[in-house]
């Protein structure tokens, strides 16, 4: 589904835990129900059961059959009776009520998206082998009677996963389109270009992919110890995979947001195209990680490429929002560009920060013409942000409040917090460490709406987003562990009721820890890496929680300087 802003807040009198409990876990649900009643009575599924769903409610009806079916070996054929998908329109597009008797299970939605998570809630009340491709067990196939009602918290509940540093294969891709689904989180933010990679086919500009699809090598680990693996790097995906994806996605409710990073982050795109720089000398894609200084430059053939690839993007992207990136963009090269200083002049811009304000502006005032919504990091503020954009606040809470009270749409992901390449604790056996460390309990506690807002700015905060940046992340099962179980708890907070407890969610993740095995997942265990999940070849870089609190005070500063002190 496409998100909106305004979804319904739960009230604070929430239920109790998420329901009934037995030795496999059933009711042990993430991310936990606003209010669920348990009864007596089990209901059992067999061969006999029958799957009804109302007009509207195929895909969901369809996503149902098909895991169940594989898991138990039961057709669940149309019929009456037994598992019931009913239209409900007093409810809301993503609220439902869940309903199991002895006679039959019925799940009432307010809209297609509702009946969906509904649908994946069932599928947690059944034994963890529901969650198995194939069949493994006979049964029996049993749901404790409960009556559950539900509905998220925030409507933009996102991920990003990198795939520019990192080309993630599209069946891995589809993988976690699942994952997020099962989690009922509902926006794939895909990274797409950096300096390191360029990996959409653009079939005006095919060296994007040729030439900017791959790297003679990366580094082995932190970029400060100076190793490299000497591997070529590459891949990306043709249109037609992106298509794929974003039907795939569309039937389970998430919808994929393409970022194509502007004015930094874009070596990969200049060495392809060299007319896109600032500089006379050819550049290649870039090997190391971090930011470079190589960035786009302002003429006005240079913004209608990038024009050009926002058509492409826009056909194959059909949800609301594209994602210009506008961060850490160094602009050294434009105080030495004769072309940008007169570009300058020209406009009557102050300095290089209002001048990439209005080469973004370009950029997002072409995606608003024609009907979608530019979404950019918190850089985006410190020119002035261009008209229509949502922000992705990511370096700490300031910056969401200065978008909000401006009256912008904001997404909060501050990287203290909901950075998962970050380490997860100070055990140097963590897989290449670097930043401080995230807990689970860290993640789990982050309250997206920051203090100090009015009611009516806290309504800009549209939702939250856990980022996968996959510099240090070179493998799906590296990948796996960085996410898991941390966006188990992503989800509870960006879905579920405000008022949380950490300690009843542990006890809910020991049986959700069995639906990870059952899918597959890698996912970290709660007493450490096994031995297999270290990295000894791969050295990271730590850091203390005040370096990262300096970065973030630093920053701050500077908005400070431009819009004033704020609330508080």
């Amino acid at each position: 589904m496409r998100p909106r802003r305004g979804a319904r807040r739960p009230p604070a009198d929430v239920g109790g835990r998420a329901g009934p409990r037995d030795g496999d876990g059933a009711g042990a649900v993430i991310p936990r129900p606003l209010h669920a009643h348990p009864a007596d009575g089990r209901f059992v599924l067999d061969e006999g059961t029958a799957l009804h769903a109302d007009p509207g409610f195929e895909r969901a009806a369809r996503w149902l059959r098909g895991v169940l079916g594989a898991a138990t070996g039961f057709a669940l054929p149309p019929g009456p009776g037994g598992i019931e998908l009913r239209h409900d329109g007093r409810m809301g597009e993503e609220e439902y009520r869940l309903a199991v008797r002895a006679d039959r299970i019925t799940i009432e939605a307010g809209g297609p998206a509702g009946a969906f998570y509904g649908a994946q809630t069932l599928r947690q009340l059944l034994p963890a082998d529901a969650f198995r491709a194939g069949r493994t067990t006979a049964g029996p196939w049993t749901v404790s009677a409960v009556t559950i009602e539900d509905r998220p918290r925030f409507a933009w509940r996102g991920v990003l996963i990198d795939v520019a540093r990192r080309f993630l294969p599209k069946n891995e891709l589809l993988r976690y389109i699942d994952l997020l689904a099962m989690h009922k989180l509902n926006v794939l933010h895909l990274h797409l270009t950096d300096d390191q990679g360029w990996r959409l086919e653009i079939r005006r500009y095919p060296l994007l992919v040729d030439v900017g699809g791959w790297r003679t090598e990366s580094p082995v680990g932190s970029v400060v110890h100076g190793t490299y693996d000497g591997r070529p790097h590459g891949g990306y995906y043709t249109q037609d995979d992106i298509r794929e994806l974003v039907a795939y996605a569309a039937d389970r409710y998430v919808t994929i947001v393409p970022e194509i990073d502007l004015p930094g982050h874009a070596q990969a795109a200049i060495a392809a195209y060299p007319e896109l720089g600032n500089l006379a000398e050819p550049l290649p894609v870039r090997t190391e990680w971090g930011v470079g200084e190589n960035t786009l430059n302002v003429a006005d053939d240079t913004i209608a490429f990038f024009q050009a690839v926002l058509d492409e993007v826009m056909e194959l992207f059909p949800g609301e929002y594209v994602c210009v990136g506008g961060d850490e963009a160094p602009k050294g090269q434009w105080r030495d560009s004769v072309e940008a200083k007169e570009r300058m002049r020209e406009l009557g811009l102050r300095d290089e920060d209002e001048l990439q304000s209005w080469l973004i502006g370009q950029f997002t005032e072409y995606l608003l013409a024609r009907g979608r919504k530019p979404y950019g990091w918190d850089e985006i503020l410190e020119g002035g942000p261009p008209r229509g954009t949502t922000v992705a606040a990511w370096r700490g809470s300031f910056g969401a409040v200065t978008a909000a009270r401006l009256g912008h749409d904001v997404v909060v992901c501050p990287f203290t917090a909901l950075y998962l390449d970050f380490r997860q604790s100070a055990d140097p056996a963590e897989p290449v460490p670097i930043g401080s460390v995230t807990t689970l309990r860290d993640v789990y506690e982050v309250e997206p709406v920051p203090p100090g807002l009015t009611p009516e700015e806290a309504e800009r905060i549209i939702g939250a987003q856990a980022n996968l940046w996959t510099e240090h992340i070179d493998s799906p099962r590296l990948l796996d562990y960085m996410a898991f179980p941390r966006l188990a708890a992503f989800a509870e907070i960006v879905w579920g009721p405000r008022e949380r407890d950490f300690v009843d969610f542990e006890d809910r993740l020991r049986a959700h820890e069995r639906r990870l095995d059952a899918v597959g997942v890698e996912y970290r265990p709660a007493t450490g890496p096994r031995p297999w999940q270290s990295r000894p070849d791969a050295p990271g870089r730590p850091r203390s929680r005040a370096e990262v609190d300096e970065e973030v005070a630093a920053w701050t500063a500077n908005i400070v300087a431009r819009y004033g002190p704020g609330p508080g």
